[in-house]
């Protein structure tokens, strides 16, 4: 399928024509409605030549995403390979991404895929985390491989609600990189051109909840760098947390053993203020040599009124 689409990803989506929109119980009135995903799906390994082998899995993580059926979804560690694979599979869906060494083809994606019959793109990018964000390829801060956001401004068609989107893939290594990550992040959601609409960040942040790095969002007070951060002003609900304080087993990353016992939740979904979240999960298959990835993913459905 691959071979099939040479425009993937060049113009970001503009290979399909755009779809009428899907009817909706809201008409022009009330509130926003999505569900949410995020999904680190493994980059393609040719050591992995078993059940584990791209080939033998994609048909696993189109079937997981068409379970949990997201309206918005981030996706980490795609290949180009893969990500064609995955547009190709999934045609209701527009793509948005770039290769994180190049900012064209090269290296992993950190993607969001949405429905292209609800929503309409606006604006959308892609950053670095590093001291020069507009520079493709750029690492500053320890981090071995370059690391990005993309983000979306995205339009419901329906009820002509907008509302942001930002997926990243933090480094695994370097914990000063992800401390760094965090105010720039937050910087650029704080400078989106409409501050009214609401936000939804979310990704492989390889860092559990109590990193500070990753509390920073939520607004609680950290040290970030060496240095007590002052703590953000628009902090966001991570929606898992609020629903499942007391889970102690909420595994994410799970090394290709297919259970969740244990706190390695590095999978998150964070919305903004306002919110409503009426359920989040963890996705995990019934067998390990069913699970479609290293990593299981993690959806939320959230409402803001």
């Amino acid at each position: 399928m691959r071979r099939l689409l040479p425009c993937l990803l060049l113009v970001l989506g503009g290979c399909r024509d755009a779809a009428p929109p899907r009817a909706f119980a809201v008409d022009g009135e009330g509130p926003l409605e999505l569900t949410l995903a995020t999904f680190n799906i493994r980059y393609e390994n040719p050591a992995e030549k078993d059940w584990r082998a791209w080939p033998q899995r994609i048909d696993r993580v189109v079937r997981s995403i068409r379970q949990m059926d997201p309206d918005v979804f981030g996706i980490q560690e795609s290949l180009h390979g893969q990500s064609a694979d995955l547009w190709a599979s999934l045609p209701d869906y527009d793509f948005h991404g770039i290769g994180r060494a190049d900012g064209k083809k090269d290296g992993e994606y950190a993607a969001i895929l949405f429905r292209r019959d609800r929503f309409a793109k606006q604006d959308g990018g892609t950053f670095w985390l590093s001291d020069f964000p507009d520079l493709a390829g750029s690492t500053t801060w320890g981090n071995g491989f370059p690391r990005t956001v993309a983000w979306l401004h995205l339009v419901d068609r329906a009820s002509g609600k907008g509302f942001y989107v930002y997926n990243t893939h933090w480094d695994h290594r370097s914990q000063y990189s992800r401390e760094r990550a965090a105010p720039l992040i937050a910087e650029r959601i704080d400078r989106r051109s409409r501050p009214g609409d609401p936000v939804v960040l979310l990704g492989d942040f390889n860092a559990t909840e109590g990193n500070p790095a990753v509390d920073y969002f939520t607004g609680k007070p950290v040290t970030l760098a060496g240095a007590p951060a002052p703590r953000w002003a628009n902090p966001l609900i991570d929606t898992y947390q609020v629903l499942h304080p007391r889970v102690k087993d909420r595994r994410t990353l799970h090394f290709w053993e297919g259970h969740r016992t244990g706190w390695a939740k590095v999978d998150h979904i964070l919305v903004s203020r306002g919110a409503e979240i009426a359920a989040a999960g963890i996705r995990v298959e019934k067998t390990r040599e069913e699970q479609p990835s290293d990593h299981f993913p993690v959806w939320a459905r959230v409402r803001w009124p």
